[in-house]
């Protein structure tokens, strides 16, 4: 449990009749093992478009630009395979990415019942979001995109169309590494490829015209540099979430809120899902199957009763307190 420091009093919900459950539908019934998670989001599902085409333009090119026309077919073999599984292995990141719950809360949990088998003691607060009437369990904030709280919500991204968060973020450090990876590699091709035919003649090392194999290696070239350079850094934010046990929310906002962090290979062996082995780079092996939350992780405990006693919540502070809950961080 968390300990809210006396600053944050102002900001807690303490009684059931604060969070007005009676206002909260009762929560649906739990999905099934296995149903898919997909946003329906029109900007996010344009994205996630864009990213496939632009993976499949990169392996057109590469095959029928570069490698296929080669005469030195050990190269081609070689540089085909590493290029193709490269690029399979991102795409699978991307769809586990944007299919799989990133640690979404019961949505509308915060009725009254629920809220009575909790059993506050004295010391002891929850959390309503008024967005989606669901109790916030600790470090957990609302998308507004997804419509739904997030358990460790590092962030939106429309590139998956999907929040990340504490079940994906797996997926979504995989899909920013083998993204950047094809990248170089294509670049690299690409180098050798322009040395290649400077050497010899342009219409012997493509079967396309000359302007037409310039221009789709240019475009190549600027594609794979530009996210070469972008999901080198969104792998380099990550990793560094991930061994600060802070995501991306935490640290923009400067929340210093005293609680126990998690070690820095203990936060990256539960993130990807065990000890280490090659399943940490297998998009298809998934995490241990998430616990639900006990009673202790929705309830927080403040410093002192006397303090919270003391404390009134006033209607702008509760205004003040639903904008600090809807926050929502997009990359672009």
């Amino acid at each position: 449990m968390m300990l809210i420091p006396a600053h944050h009093f102002r900001d807690i919900e303490r009684k059931p009749e604060y969070l007005q459950p009676e206002k909260c539908v009762p929560p649906p019934h739990p999905s099934p093992v296995g149903t898919m998670w997909f946003i329906r989001d029109g900007c996010g599902i344009a994205c996630a478009v864009v990213t496939w085409f632009l993976v499949l333009y990169a392996e057109f090119v590469v095959l029928f630009v570069m490698l296929i026309p080669s005469r030195d077919y050990v190269y081609s073999i070689i540089n085909g395979i590493m290029f193709n599984l490269l690029a399979f292995l991102a795409l699978a990141s991307h769809c586990r990415a944007m299919l799989t719950d990133p640690g979404a809360v019961p949505k509308g949990n915060a009725t009254k019942e629920f809220i009575e088998s909790l059993q506050l003691k004295p010391g002891q607060v929850v959390y309503k979001c008024p967005k989606c009437c669901s109790i916030k369990p600790d470090r957990a904030h609302h998308c507004s995109v997804c419509k739904r709280c997030i358990r460790k919500m590092d962030h939106h991204c429309p590139w998956v169309n999907n929040c990340v968060g504490e079940n994906n973020q797996k997926y979504f450090v995989l899909f920013t590494m083998y993204i950047a990876l094809i990248s170089l590699h294509a670049l690299i091709m690409v180098g050798f490829h322009f040395l290649h035919c400077f050497e010899e003649d342009w219409t012997k090392c493509s079967s396309f015209s000359p302007p037409t194999t310039v221009i789709l290696l240019i475009l190549l070239c600027f594609e794979g540099l530009l996210f070469l350079i972008f999901t080198s850094v969104m792998f380099g934010t990550q990793v560094h979430s991930i061994c600060t046990d802070e995501t991306g929310i935490e640290r923009l906002k400067r929340k210093h809120q005293p609680r126990e962090r998690t070690s820095s290979w203990k936060s990256v062996k539960e993130t990807f899902g065990g000890d280490f082995s090659l399943n940490w780079f297998n998009p298809f092996s998934g995490l241990r199957h998430p616990k639900p939350l006990s009673d202790s992780g929705w309830v927080r405990q403040v410093a002192s009763l006397s303090d919270t006693e003391n404390t009134e919540t006033t209607e702008e502070h509760s205004e003040q307190r639903k904008d600090e809950d809807s926050v929502e961080v997009i990359d672009e």
